[in-house]
């Protein structure tokens, strides 16, 4: 196991569920994702940059696509989330739309390939 994975067995219930659905979604869409530490936190990495972290908070499960530039692109999706230039919040009870989860991680691959095409 790696970091994303050993943190999330530490997690229980619909937290954990949700949680490992989001990992295996990305790891699904970027086949080429490793598991590793972005920003101190347990996150998948994609070409040496950090593509994705999924953590459960006191009051909400925390979406960090590293990437103003992606939360900004899906800002009209996140209607009844919360959500700042690095983090999206959501809850159990309230969980991201699939199909958003996969925009994000497809728009956050995509730059990273940009990045690194330069």
């Amino acid at each position: 196991m790696g970091e994303m994975q050993d943190y999330i067995a530490g997690l229980e219930g619909a937290e954990r569920e949700l949680v490992e659905r989001i990992r295996a979604r990305a790891v699904e869409l970027v086949p080429d994702a490793t598991e590793g530490m972005s920003y101190g936190m347990p996150a998948l990495r994609y070409r040496d940059s950090p593509l994705l972290s999924v953590m459960s908070a006191k009051d909400h499960i925390g979406l960090y696509p590293f990437s103003p530039a992606v939360v900004s692109a899906v800002e009209r999706a996140l209607e009844g989330y919360s959500w700042s230039k690095g983090t999206i919040r959501f809850t159990a009870e309230h969980p991201l739309p699939d199909a958003l989860v996969d925009r994000i991680v497809e728009l956050r691959r995509d730059e990273i390939d940009a990045a690194k095409q330069r």
